[in-house]
């Protein structure tokens, strides 16, 4: 097997849950987060349901004891929350010890804030300073200050594979010892331009979203942050750390097939798992779970579901579920809530289920795990695939 990546830390928010405990306590408890929308102003209010994060923009500033200051955006806020206990978690003391980086992904970045004041720019000098925190890159850099963290930063935006492309990014620093330790993963917060666009494209449901159903009408979306620390052999040696899993593979790959979706064959799932266990040395035999995309989209979970059969065979696909129906589509956070989820299944021997699904999908003979399953996980594959292509996954293994 190849070299493994450790994970020392962990952290989340998300519309279940604004730590690690939380989500997990929902996880197993069958409470999901899809609600109305409460937080920001949209003519969808009501209409439209997403798994939106019941805390104020005033609130995540008060809980991470910032100043008054609304240049911040929530993109960053909800960054903030998870990496700082991610970092907390891997019992970092000095986060500058070692050659320490933050790889964070977004796809939204401050477009809560630009649409807030897009009308008013121009006439308005005063307003023009929001600008400056609408890039992508604007949230890692507001990350990694509030971490106090002075080396390497770099954003990676491809869409919902986003954070799953961090977290491989930062494996392969560390592996080529570009740095010792890195905090990846990925923050998205919702707005008005998400939902419309996705509105536009028709693949939002108007109820709770239904993964791997055979009538499943779309996804919700939602909004969350988390992120992982990863660390070297070296330093996890040295410091005697715990370790909570570790990163065995990854792979990405692009079938180039249509802007927004899949192809028939599932042909960029199946390379991007292909890769993946080629990477771990597994065979495809030892994986115990498969947290899945599942957008509940027509397109991506028949997709996805003919890709998972060529890999694993007919009637050989192993235990899966998408956790979706729980926090709705996060976009660029999906993969690194979805790392977390694949780390605490190993811990405590549990596969969450697949909520609101009922009727098996008429293409094939796939059935999600639908209910808590007690059971011993040692390695999970984790999907995430994204707009334009961009298909990765990851596999987590316990030892």
């Amino acid at each position: 097997m190849s070299q493994k990546i450790a994970i020392t830390g962990m952290g989340i928010i998300s519309a279940i849950g604004n730590n690690v405990e939380e989500n997990f306590v929902s996880l197993t408890t069958g409470k999901h987060g899809i609600s109305d929308i409460e937080l920001f102003e949209t003519r969808h209010a009501g209409n439209i349901k997403t798994g939106e994060v019941k805390l104020s923009n005033e609130a995540l500033i008060q809980k991470l004891q910032l100043s008054e200051d609304n240049n911040i955006t929530r993109t960053a806020l909800l960054g903030m929350v998870a990496a700082k206990e991610a970092v907390e978690s891997a019992g970092i003391s000095d986060i500058n010890e070692y050659k320490t980086g933050l790889i964070s992904s977004t796809s939204v970045g401050g477009m809560d804030i630009t649409e807030k004041y897009f009308y008013t720019y121009e006439d308005f000098p005063d307003k023009q300073k929001y600008i400056d925190k609408h890039d992508a890159g604007s949230s890692s850099l507001a990350i990694a200050e509030f971490l106090k963290l002075k080396g390497m930063v770099s954003t990676i935006s491809t869409a919902c594979s986003s954070a799953a492309n961090a977290i491989m990014m930062g494996a392969k620093l560390i592996k080529n010892g570009v740095l010792d330790r890195v905090i990846v993963g990925g923050t998205d917060s919702l707005s008005k331009f998400t939902l419309n666009g996705f509105n536009t494209l028709m693949i939002l449901t108007d109820s709770y979203n239904t993964p791997f159903d055979n009538n499943r009408k779309g996804l919700n979306l939602g909004e969350a942050a988390a992120f992982l620390v990863l660390e070297s052999g070296e330093v996890v040696k040295k410091e005697n750390k715990k370790v909570l899993a570790y990163l065995s593979g990854y792979g990405n790959a692009n079938d180039a097939h249509h802007q927004t979706a899949s192809s028939e064959n599932g042909q960029g799932a199946y390379l991007a798992m292909e890769k993946a266990l080629k990477v771990s040395g597994l065979d495809k035999e030892n994986i115990d779970y498969i947290n899945v995309h599942g957008t509940a989209t027509p397109n991506n979970d028949l997709s996805e579901g003919i890709a998972m059969i060529r890999i694993f065979g007919e009637n050989k696909v192993p235990d899966f579920s998408s956790t979706k129906a729980f926090t709705g589509h996060t976009l660029a956070a999906a993969a690194g809530i979805e790392a977390v989820y694949s780390i605490l299944a190993m811990q405590n021997s549990v596969i969450f289920p697949n909520l609101n699904f009922k009727t098996k999908m008429e293409e094939f003979d796939l059935t999600p795990i639908t209910e808590l399953k007690k059971k011993n996980v040692n390695h999970v594959l984790s999907n995430s695939f994204g707009f334009g292509g961009n298909c990765s996954t990851l596999i987590f293994s316990k030892q």
